[in-house]
């Protein structure tokens, strides 16, 4: 039985889901009362986010290593990240990890792309919002990615930071989002909507669009479980 190694505590909330969500996929899969292996190396946040807003990638891409190192000695087969903001060195992790690594864009870009989707808007955090490692691998696929104004980026990046990290989901925030990306999309042709945070399924849904909503974290959970159940 393969065992799954997590880079987790970016943020808790959404590795919660991870493991929830992994455990519920995995058995729903396998008959009998099977249960998957796991581990999570829950990291520090703050030091995390302190390298990607200070722009030191090899300090981030050394950081994220040391965490799928530990899960390697500790038991791990592979490994994903819980993250999409850490993706922006994924390219750089992955040359180096000691593990094979699932990347979340890699597989909401095969995603996207099995639903025909060709134009996308991606939301998440003003990093990566700001960062282009989402449009660059949809690029591949033939898929347009477009993204809010710095203004509302802003603004969506602070509907994350504090509250929604910390699992606080308030409702007029959430109908601030839904209006300014209904405000973005407008008459862009848009067929598709990256959640491109982790704890943005906390908030909102595929029942909030009229269109394809892409949940970045239950994609990744899917690969995981596809992984892990062969």
């Amino acid at each position: 039985m393969l065992c799954a190694g997590i880079v987790g505590g970016v943020g808790p909330e959404s590795t919660l889901d991870y493991y929830r969500n992994i455990v519920a996929g995995y058995r729903s899969r396998m008959a009998g009362d099977a249960y998957p292996r796991i581990i999570i190396n829950s990291i520090n946040m703050t030091e995390m986010l302190a390298f990607v807003y200070s722009r030191n990638f090899d300090g981030l891409t050394d950081f994220l290593l040391s965490a799928i190192d530990s899960l390697g000695r500790a038991g791990a087969d592979f490994a994903a990240i819980a993250s999409n903001t850490p993706h922006v060195v994924f390219d750089q992790v992955s040359a180096r990890s000691p593990l094979p690594l699932i990347s979340i864009v890699e597989t909401t870009c095969t995603r996207a792309f099995s639903l025909r989707l060709k134009k996308v808007l991606l939301i998440g955090t003003g990093f990566t919002m700001k960062s282009t490692f989402f449009q660059e691998c949809f690029s591949w696929y033939g898929i347009e990615v477009i993204v809010p104004s710095a203004e509302n980026r802003e603004i969506i990046q602070n509907i994350i930071f504090p509250d929604l990290e910390n699992g606080i989901v308030a409702p007029g925030k959430k109908q601030e989002l839904l209006r300014l990306c209904n405000d973005t999309m407008a008459g862009k042709s848009v067929d598709g909507i990256v959640l491109g945070c982790t704890e943005l399924p906390l908030m909102v849904s595929k029942d909030d669009f009229a269109i394809e909503v892409l949940n970045t974290t239950q994609i990744h959970i899917d690969a995981i479980v596809g992984r892990l159940a062969g």
